[in-house]
Parts: structure tokens; sequence; C-alpha cells
């Protein structure tokens, strides 16, 4: 059966930075380019980077107007000349980071008769022409309300445990932040055997929800002094591994402090442009490692699929990293409990 092409979609758009998204029709291009797939997107994940692209933590943003989203459940509707690693009709999971397949030019949008940037994905709409690297196929049965968690939160969190820090049994971890990919570094850190747990975040909800994910000693840092509650607990400064997922110099800070000289300290959160941190920098001449995440290091054509058995095989949890769930107009609202901390875990958006 053909699909009818739609001319048009709606979208939230970027307008002006730190100002609410504003939802729109958006007309979409009359043909594909080479590597470009057109997909009709069924929910879409709000992680920390879109909060931070909104912010424009890392400076003005030069792409104004412009779309947004990495994280996303869809089925192809359409491929563009040379696409080979999905068909129309396959499930996909849409990411951020860079799989097998071409890497397109972004889509020629127009909105209000000017152009809209776009990047190689972007889930903020109930359509959308991505790359064809930035989207693996899933089973057909797969839960399309949790198959977004592995386009970033899940992908990350593993692979910041695995990869980044590369956790051995038995190691200690402090994980600063327990927001949707803070959650997965939990419980990947769970997964591999890591002990202790320690979550340090402001908010109880969060808190209560680490637990649940192997967290084994939670520290609400409004209330207490977060180093000295971590240090008691390890009895020194000697934690193995510090995630940081908050981009907040002070608690890159700690991280490095409460860790040994041979720890590890993963910054998976991004610092907003002038917030410097101030570290001594002798122990990383003698094996100390301070270092950023790039989602976890994920190859997504690789590790969805694996990630997507071990699911399957009960090994971890999806459905109950989703705290809320909004539809497309009223993601502002979302965008909003999210900052107040009213949201413990992830937040979706359904088309």
């Amino acid at each position: 059966m053909t699909v009818k092409k739609p001319e048009y979609m709606k979208a939230a758009i970027l307008v002006e930075s730190g100002k609410p998204l504003v939802l729109d029709q958006v007309r979409l291009p009359e043909s594909l380019e080479v590597g470009q797939v057109l997909v009709k997107i069924f929910y879409s994940g709000i992680c920390g980077a879109q909060i931070n692209e909104i912010d424009a933590v890392k400076g003005p943003d030069k792409f104004l107007p412009h779309l947004l989203g990495h994280e996303g459940s869809a089925k192809v509707l359409e491929v563009g000349p040379g696409v080979k690693v999905v068909s129309p009709g396959d499930r996909v999971v849409m990411h951020w980071r860079k799989g097998t397949g071409i890497q397109c030019d972004p889509p020629s949008y127009i909105w209000r008769e000017r152009k809209l940037n776009s990047g190689w994905v972007t889930t903020f709409s109930d359509y959308s022409i991505v790359s064809e690297n930035r989207i693996t196929a899933i089973p057909d049965d797969f839960g399309m309300d949790i198959a977004p968690l592995f386009g970033c939160a899940v992908t990350t969190g593993f692979g910041v445990i695995c990869k980044d820090a590369k956790v051995k049994i038995g190691e200690s971890v402090v994980v600063l932040g327990a927001g949707g990919v803070g959650l997965n570094v939990i419980q990947g850190a769970a997964m591999v055997s890591a002990h202790p747990i320690i979550v340090v975040d402001l908010y109880e909800n969060k808190l209560e929800l680490a637990k649940k994910f192997g967290a084994t000693h939670v520290i609400n840092s409004s209330k207490v002094d977060p180093r000295a509650a971590i240090l008691d607990i390890l009895g020194g400064p000697n934690a193995d591994v510090a995630v940081d997922n908050t981009g907040l110099p002070e608690l890159i800070q700690l991280g490095y402090e409460i860790t040994n000289s041979q720890g590890r300290v993963i910054c998976v959160g991004v610092a907003k442009k002038g917030n410097n941190i101030s570290i001594y920098s002798l122990p990383l001449h003698f094996g100390k490692v301070l270092t950023g995440s790039h989602g976890g290091d994920t190859y997504p054509t690789e590790d969805i699929p694996r990630y997507v058995k071990l699911y399957e095989a009960g090994k971890f949890k999806l459905k109950e990293l989703i705290s809320a769930c909004f539809k497309l107009d009223d993601i502002n609202l979302a965008i909003e409990k999210i900052r107040k901390g009213e949201i413990a875990g992830r937040c979706m958006i359904e088309m």
C-alpha cells in the first residue's frame, strides 16, 4: 500500500534562546536527497541536552530558528537515494550518535516562508527527515513508548559505565545527578556489580527512584554537605569512579576531589560557557582521569540491538524510567516541569 507523503509537519521550534518553543506547521521538501529518510514519529524523549540548547549554555545560538530533539521512536515512510540500512515500514530508534549508513545533508524545511534549520536528526515533531546514520531498526513488536530511551538515555548511561569509565566488578561509583541519563548510569553500575553506588541529587523524588535502579546510598545535597557524606560512606577520598550529569563546576570538582589516585571522573553534563572548574592537576600525571563523555561512546548500530535483547531477557528496567508523558501541544509545560525537578525520570512526548 502506498503511503501518502505529508506536505507539512507539526513541530516545536526554538525561535529565541531562553523562550518557550513555538508550535507551528512546517513545510517538508518535495523530495528526499541522498541518504535522507522520512519517518513518522511516535514518541520523543526530552533530554537535558535540549534544555541546554534552549538556554544556549554553549554560547549564542547561530542557527536560530531551528528544530530540536535527539531521541525518538518512529516508522520509516520513505527513503532517499542510496539508503540501504532501513526500508519503508521499518520501526526505528532515532539517535544523535552516528551509526551505519550515509550522513546526509540536513533537510530543507520551510517555516513562515523562510528556511528552518535542522540537524541530522530532530524529534520534536510528528514527522521528520533524518540522516540514514541516525536511525536503527528494532523489532516490530518492540514498544514505541520505551524505544526512544535507546536514542540517548540508556545508551549514554550504559556507555559511560562500560566504555568511558570501564567499571570493574566491586569498584565504587559516585553519581552526581539522577535524571534520565543518571538513572541509567546507576542501572549500568548495578548491572556490573559496582559497590557502593552513591547518588547525589537535590530532589527526594529522584533519589527515591535512584534506589529502585540500584543506588546503595543516596544523598540529598540540599540537606547535607555532600562531600562530607560521601567521604563518610567511603571512609576517605577513594571512589574509583565519579560521574557528573549536572555540568555544575562545583560538582565536577567534588567528583575530582573524592576519587582516588587512579580514579576516573566522567563529565556527562555540559557546564555553561564561562563556568570554569578549578583543580589541582598533578594527579592527572599519575593515572587519574578527568574526561568528558560523548554519548557514552555509543555505536548505535551494534549497541541498540544488543540492549534490546538484554531488555527482552529481563535484565534491566525501561518502563520505570518514564515518569511522565505529554502531548506535543504541551511540550513547554513538560519542559517547565523538568526544570523544576518535578519529573524524576525521563519525560516522553507523544505525537
